[in-house]
């Protein structure tokens, strides 16, 4: 076998590796912002803007040759990365406050199946048999775990922001893809931390408090965590089609849930191990299929 036909083989390795290790990474930075809950109540404007300017200072840290500041300004789909990644993020916060964990989860997560549709026209990637089953597998299991459908939960304006966070999450894997060809993961990631920072530091400074050292030491060291999560998600999606890497960070809600477990004393329904089974069945087997 020549080294030609092993580079889809390898590459695709590498893309699922480094997808894996950025689940992990959010995984611990979901935990230990949780765990920040427990410790004082810190405005969630705080925690994003201390999440993107961890992110700039891991760009500068490893990346301070190859990253373009400039192109963040002169690329306008970097720039619509930036805009559109840095509000989805504070959407999502604001679903979950408002939704609860578990259905705000669940909806954001539908952005595999609208990534999976949006990739096949724009970037002309397959959504081949397995990736559907693996999908829809995944997301009833999430579902399941995360008791998003309960007998008090109803539909109403936030469910419908939930779902446009879906769409524009969706729509930042998709072109994520598409700058790679023309700009480093370093650029393309400071897009998100960036125009973040722009759009959360004046809402922060308005909701300014004092934090305790430990506070901000949970609150850095979970961002340093998400930052590297975020660079090596990005990366992925060099080696990756949308829909294969989406649907591994389902795996993500799986880690969070196995965290409360072992740190917070939560324990697992039944439907709830269901659940947990379907989503490592359903990525288990996308991710192998190749095999």
């Amino acid at each position: 076998m020549t080294a030609r036909t092993r580079s889809p083989y390898a590459h695709h390795t590498r893309g699922v590796v480094l997808m894996l290790a950025s689940t992990v990474c959010f995984t611990v930075n979901v935990l230990l912002v949780r765990a920040l809950g427990e410790v004082e109540a810190v405005s969630t404007w705080l925690v994003t803007c201390i999440r993107f300017t961890a992110g700039m200072a891991v760009i500068y840290a490893l990346y301070r040759r190859e990253f373009e500041f400039t192109h963040l300004f002169k690329n306008r789909k970097l720039a619509a990365r930036g805009v559109v990644g840095g509000a989805s993020v504070y959407a999502f916060y604001l679903t979950v406050v408002q939704l609860g964990a578990g259905r705000a989860t669940f909806i954001n997560n539908t952005y595999v199946i609208f990534g999976a549709v949006m990739a096949v026209f724009v970037l002309g990637e397959p959504f081949g048999r397995a990736l559907v089953i693996g999908s829809i597998a995944a997301l009833g299991g999430l579902a399941l775990l995360t008791n998003a459908f309960g007998a008090h939960s109803h539909t109403g304006l936030y469910d419908l922001l939930g779902i446009v966070t879906a769409v524009a999450s969706a729509y930042v894997v998709v072109t994520i893809r598409q700058l790679h060809a023309t700009e480093h993961t370093s650029t393309i990631f400071a897009a998100q931390c960036v125009y973040g920072l722009i759009l959360c530091a004046i809402p922060a400074a308005l909701h300014a408090q004092t934090v305790s050292a430990l506070g901000w030491a949970m609150m850095v060291l979970a961002g340093v965590f998400a930052s590297i999560g975020q660079i090596t998600m990005t990366r992925a999606f060099r080696d990756l089609p949308v829909a294969e890497g989406s649907l591994l960070q389902m795996l993500v809600p799986l880690g969070i849930a196995v965290g409360g477990v072992v740190f917070f004393r939560e324990h697992f329904a039944t439907h709830e191990l269901v659940g947990a089974a379907l989503i490592l069945g359903g990525t288990t087997f996308t991710a192998v299929r190749r095999s």
